[in-house]
């Protein structure tokens, strides 16, 4: 068999993966972003199919970015606020030592990075003496409006501990919920690479790599990051 031969039948295969994972699925036609409509293989009652074999080929090149941003030693910020993608999203980060959010977009973080900074080292620095019994001498009052401090603070920067410069790149997962938005904005505006996974309903111009895919399915957005993880490793 010929080599083209074999690479076909192993797309087939994957795009056979991304069929049982619901890659394919978007929105109702009614919320379809009109820059989206290349991405588009066909319509099903209603509900928008996306070509899988432009999928499969946007992923490879945004994985081949990535790769070549970690051999450079770069950056990489990982979004994903929505309950489906926050499990997934971590385990890809602590993996590959990527910074991350998984919960609330942190408006500034890239416009005003400077002052975000420093309320992060502000958080590790508080989460240091808090481990080293520093607020154990405070008064059992004190001390519960301390640990509150924290709680907020751990929502807000836990996955943040290791972004001590702006990142170089950012990967969002669904840019339609409303601090992705923001995200996008400010790493547009700053010049910043993003890799985004997108659906129907997204303008896939307004980010550097798209990945057009089911952005809101646990499934699809696990297989997504579990194809990452693979390659990145191989």
């Amino acid at each position: 068999m010929e080599t083209q031969d074999l690479q076909d039948e192993a797309n087939l295969e994957v795009i056979r993966e991304m069929m049982k994972a619901g890659l394919m699925y978007g929105h109702k036609k009614s919320k379809t972003n009109p820059k989206f409509k290349p991405y588009i293989y066909t319509t099903r009652n209603e509900i928008e199919i996306i070509d899988l074999a432009q999928t499969l080929s946007a992923l490879e090149r945004a994985i081949e970015f990535i790769k070549s941003q970690i051999k450079e030693g770069k950056l990489i910020l990982l979004v994903a606020s929505q309950p489906a993608a926050k499990e997934a999203v971590e385990n890809l980060a602590k993996k590959f030592n990527f910074s991350y959010i998984n919960e609330k977009w942190i408006g500034g973080l890239l416009t005003n990075f400077k002052v975000i900074s420093q309320r992060l080292e502000y958080f590790k620095k508080v989460q240091l003496d808090f481990e080293r019994g520093e607020f154990d001498k405070y008064t059992k009052k004190e001390r519960v409006m301390i640990n509150r401090n924290i709680y907020r603070m751990k929502k807000m920067f836990t996955g943040l501990e290791n972004l001590t410069k702006l990142p170089d790149v950012i990967f969002i997962v669904d840019l339609s919920l409303k601090g992705h938005t923001t995200a996008v904005r400010e790493a547009r505006r700053i010049k910043i690479p993003i890799v985004a996974v997108l659906d129907s309903d997204d303008d896939p111009d307004s980010v550097n790599f798209p990945i057009p895919a089911n952005d809101h399915a646990k499934i699809s957005i696990d297989w997504i990051m579990n194809k990452i993880s693979e390659k990145l490793t191989t």
